[in-house]
């Protein structure tokens, strides 16, 4: 007959810490970088108030999807026997997770700068197209 030898551990609560944290700061930042990326959609899309929004809508449904899913993919904790344990797997998740987030940021800025630039060099480029004909 065998003996099962059963240790706590601190894995359940673990992933009951990690979990609405991550959440949690997936949609601050969201609502943080979706709020103020208005002005560059609207200017993006000529003032056409609709589109923007909806193609900000998108963008943060996409932003999302990709942030929990990613946070869901690193979730596995292992063997976590002490408290200490505990406290150091967990900043390493929410650390490296807080990094891959401020990343996601910064390329949906970026995103955003080169779609204003790309809007505003279409407008250079019509205005020039006006100047033109009526030479």
């Amino acid at each position: 007959m065998t003996a099962t030898i059963l240790t706590q551990t601190y894995n359940f609560s673990a992933y009951m810490i990690y979990l609405p944290i991550v959440i949690a700061l997936t949609v601050l930042v969201s609502q943080f970088l979706f709020k103020n990326s208005k002005t560059f959609m609207i200017d993006i899309f000529h003032q056409k108030e609709d589109i923007a929004m909806a193609t900000n809508s998108l963008f943060k449904i996409g932003f999302y999807l990709l942030n929990i899913g990613f946070a869901l993919c690193i979730i596995e904790f292992f063997q976590i026997e002490t408290v200490e344990r505990l406290v150091v797997a967990l900043s390493k998740k929410i650390g490296g997770f807080s990094i891959y987030l401020g990343i996601m940021m910064l390329l949906n800025l970026l995103l955003f700068l080169k779609g204003r630039k790309h809007a505003m060099n279409k407008d250079k480029a019509k205005t020039e197209e006006l100047a033109n004909s009526e030479n």
